[in-house]
């Protein structure tokens, strides 16, 4: 359900000359998803000197509300976020958008030194300051420039964990979280997996009954 929100925060189709940008960098011809199946999303932020900046993401299309609402309520709570880009400003290459700190969502692109298709590609997940919040998996680190945040005992701002608000409003929204992962860590990934249409309906009958 669409609801008002906030000036400087919205949802819509994407613009031809933003899809004509997306072509050929996050945004290739497949058989998983289109154009129409994603929703260009403006949201404001405060960066990193506290100043109001505009940010923009490309979402799924069914999670562009909720998508909205997490990012009110981040920007409600003067959550610092540094930039909040396309990818394609990166021509798609994400360990340079990640480099530069940038939070993103939407990237046709594979997991990591993987076949498996990201839910990134999907307009399913984002990323929050991933220089902050690298992606660890053994020895390697990504963006490669982050080792100085791979401890996460230590105390340092920006830093996401179970405690820091960005988790707690995520994870209100049913959203989960790459930090608490057992093989890897990725600290600045929050996502939202597809949905068993099952599970779903058998969830939403009990609501109907418990209502």
């Amino acid at each position: 359900m669409r609801r008002n929100h906030p000036q400087g925060f919205s949802a819509s189709d994407i613009p031809a000359d933003i899809r004509r940008f997306m072509t050929g960098r996050t945004y290739r011809d497949n058989p998983h998803i289109s154009f129409d199946d994603l929703s260009y999303l403006k949201v404001k932020h405060y960066d990193f000197s506290h100043s109001v900046s505009q940010g923009e993401l490309i979402v799924s299309k069914k999670l562009a509300e909720e998508t909205l609402c997490i990012f009110e309520e981040l920007f409600k709570a003067k959550y610092e976020i540094e930039k909040i880009r396309l990818c394609d400003h990166y021509d798609g290459d994400d360990e340079k958008s990640m480099a530069d700190n940038n939070s993103s969502a939407f990237n046709y692109r594979v997991v990591a030194d993987t076949d498996t298709l990201s839910l990134h590609a999907l307009g399913r997940a984002i990323d929050i300051n991933p220089l902050i919040n690298p992606y660890i998996v053994g020895e390697k680190v990504m963006p490669a420039n982050a080792l100085q945040y791979c401890n996460r005992e230590l105390a340092f701002l920006h830093k996401i964990d179970c405690s820091d608000l960005c988790y707690k409003i995520f994870r209100s929204h049913g959203w989960l979280w790459g930090g608490e992962w057992k093989s890897s860590k990725d600290y600045q990934h929050f996502y939202k997996p597809v949905e068993n249409p099952v599970k779903s309906a058998v969830r939403n009958a009990v609501r109907k009954i418990v209502g």
